[in-house]
C-alpha cells in the first residue's frame, strides 16, 4: 500500500518548473557563447578555458553587485525585461575599471514562486546584457524559496569573472594634469533608488502615471536600463593612455572618483561641463534636494569617468565618440584629497 504523503511540490517548490526554465534559458544562454566556454548550462559547476580566450599570462578580476531596490518598480510595474541588463552592468562595468575584460556572468534568482514567462522574460535580459559586454552566461542558480519572498516578489545578483593579461591592471600611473573624460549616463542607472521611490511619492504620482521629465509613463522612465560601457572602454584603454575608469555607482562622483586617485592626488570637475539630465533635476526639484547630496547619490549624468594623459586626451575623446559615447571634459587631476567642484548643475 502506497502512503499519499506530502511532497516538495505541496510545500510550494516546483522542480518541474524550475527544469522548465533551464530548458527555456538554453538558447538565450548559447547567443552569448565566446572563446573560452568549454560546456553549457546543467553542470554542477561551468568551465572557462583561459587559454582558449586568448591569454597567455592572465590574472583573474572578479565582482558581484546587484540592482537595488529598482527591483521594487521592476516588480510593482511588471516590466521586468531590461532589469537583468542592469544586472550584467553593475558587474561588468566595475571589472572593466581593474582593467579586464568580462569573461563569464553567473546570476542568481531567487522568488517565493516561480513564475516561469516571467522569470524567461529576466534571464534573456541578462542574457542581452552579456551579449552586449562581450561575456558569456555560463551558469546560475534558480532558487524558489517560498516564505521567504511575498507573491511576485524575487530578488537578483550577479557574479562576473574577467581578466587581463599580467602589468595591465588599472588604475596605473595616474599623475597631475591627467584630463577626466565623463561618459554620458542614461538616466539614473542602478543606484539611488531607495530616494527616488521616496521622491515618487512625494510627488504624489503612481508608476503609469506621465513621467514629467521624459515621454512615457513615470516607471518606465525610471527603469531604463544602466548602460554598458565595456567594449568601448576597452577599446579605449587598448589605443593607450588611459591611466583609470571610475564606474559612477552609489556615492556618484563624490566617492567614486577617489578611489582611482592615488594619496595626495584630487579631482577637480567643472559642474558647467555638461547639462543635469531631466530626470536628475525633477527628483532634485521634487525632492527639495542640495547639489551636494544629488552628487553624492546619483550619477547625475555621468556613469563612466576616464582619466586619460594629457596628450592623449583629444584622440580618446574622439576614439570613444566614434564608439557611440557622449563625451565631456570634466576636469583635471590635481593635487589635494577628494573632489572639488567649480560652477553649478542646479
Amino acid at each position: 500500500m502506497t502512503k499519499n504523503g506530502l511532497t516538495y511540490a505541496d510545500a510550494g517548490v516546483d522542480i518541474d518548473a524550475g527544469n522548465t526554465l533551464v530548458e527555456r534559458i538554453k538558447p538565450a544562454a548559447k547567443r552569448t557563447a565566446r572563446p573560452g566556454v568549454m560546456a553549457g548550462l546543467g553542470g554542477f559547476g561551468a568551465l572557462f578555458d583561459l587559454k582558449g580566450a586568448g591569454y597567455s599570462d592572465p590574472v583573474l578580476v572578479a565582482a558581484t553587485d546587484g540592482v537595488g531596490t529598482k527591483l521594487r518598480i521592476a516588480i510593482d510595474t511588471g516590466n521586468v525585461d531590461t532589469i537583468g541588463i542592469d544586472l550584467v552592468a553593475m558587474c561588468v562595468n566595475d571589472l572593466v575599471c581593474q582593467g579586464a575584460e568580462p569573461l563569464f556572468f553567473l546570476d542568481y534568482f531567487a522568488t517565493g514562486k516561480l513564475e516561469l514567462d516571467a522569470a524567461t522574460r529576466i534571464i534573456e535580459g541578462i542574457a542581452a546584457g552579456c551579449t552586449a559586454s562581450g561575456c558569456a552566461l555560463i551558469g546560475g542558480e534558480t532558487a524558489e524559496m517560498p516564505g521567504m519572498y511575498e507573491a511576485g516578489d524575487f530578488d537578483l545578483a550577479g557574479f562576473a569573472v574577467g581578466a587581463m593579461e599580467r602589468g595591465a591592471e588599472l588604475p596605473a600611473e595616474v599623475a597631475e594634469g591627467d584630463v577626466l573624460l565623463g561618459l554620458a549616463s542614461d538616466g539614473v542607472h542602478s543606484n539611488g533608488y531607495s530616494l527616488v521611490r521616496r521622491v515618487v511619492e512625494v510627488s504624489g504620482l503612481s508608476w503609469g502615471d506621465d513621467a514629467p521629465f521624459a515621454d512615457g509613463p513615470l516607471g518606465a522612465a525610471l527603469l531604463a536600463p544602466t548602460r554598458l560601457y565595456v567594449k568601448q572602454a576597452l577599446a579605449a584603454v587598448r589605443a593607450g593612455g588611459v591611466h583609470a575608469l571610475a564606474h559612477i555607482t552609489g556615492g556618484g562622483l563624490t566617492e567614486n572618483l577617489p578611489r582611482v586617485l592615488p594619496e595626495g592626488m584630487s579631482a577637480e570637475i567643472d559642474l558647467g561641463a555638461w547639462d543635469l539630465p531631466p530626470v536628475f533635476r525633477w527628483l532634485a526639484e521634487t525632492g527639495g534636494m542640495a547639489e551636494a547630496e544629488l552628487l553624492k547619490t546619483f550619477n547625475a549624468g555621468i556613469g563612466m569617468v576616464v582619466c586619460v594623459a594629457a596628450d592623449r586626451a583629444e584622440v580618446l575623446q574622439d576614439l570613444l565618440t566614434q564608439e557611440g559615447e557622449t563625451v565631456h571634459v570634466l576636469g583635471r587631476v590635481t593635487a589635494g584629497s577628494g573632489v572639488s567642484y567649480t560652477g553649478a548643475l542646479l
